[in-house]
């Protein structure tokens, strides 16, 4: 008797069966392992975002532009990026700067769309790290609070507010 090569045999399933279910162990035991380390909140978290010692130096002259400064720290897994920062008391376009050495050891503040914020970590901004560029459109005096909104790629919006200081007044 011959027996066709696709008709499946006892003999041929079971080496198939056999054959898969090292595998199939492997994935089960490895999916299940997964799950039970994202269950357990070891996966990571999203970022937590907080805002304090908010700061928005007291306008010199007739400068165009001041700057805010901010401590803001990341108690999630994730990181995250400071995108976007408003105030009702501003008019105009608040952006970022950020300050760069050169290669002569010189230093320089460049303009930047956003500013990171490590998971875990904290950025806080100084006028040797990064900072808020606001335009001057009152003229604040020093104690005065200007509100904010800061704006996060992950963690959505944050409100706060600033107190008006001078430069160095207060290790900013």
């Amino acid at each position: 008797m011959t027996v066709h090569p696709w008709i499946p045999t006892r003999r041929r399933l079971i080496d198939t069966l056999l054959a898969a279910i090292a595998p199939v162990s492997i994935c089960v035991f490895a999916l299940g392992g997964l799950s039970v380390w994202a269950a357990s909140g070891n996966a990571g978290s999203p970022p937590r975002i907080g805002v304090t010692h908010a700061r928005l130096y007291v306008p010199f002259g007739e400068t165009p532009e001041t700057a805010a400064f901010f401590r803001i720290t990341n108690t999630g897994d994730a990181p995250d990026r400071l995108v976007k920062v408003t105030s009702p008391a501003v008019t105009g376009e608040i952006s970022f700067s950020r300050h760069r050495m050169t290669q002569g050891a010189s230093a320089h503040s460049e303009r930047t769309d956003s500013l990171p914020v490590p998971g875990r970590g904290m950025l806080d901004m100084s006028p040797h790290t990064g900072d808020v560029i606001v335009p001057v459109t009152h003229r604040w005096k020093a104690g005065d609070l200007v509100p904010f909104t800061l704006y996060f790629a992950h963690a959505g919006r944050v409100e706060t507010l600033a107190v008006v200081v001078r430069p160095g007044q207060e290790g900013v």
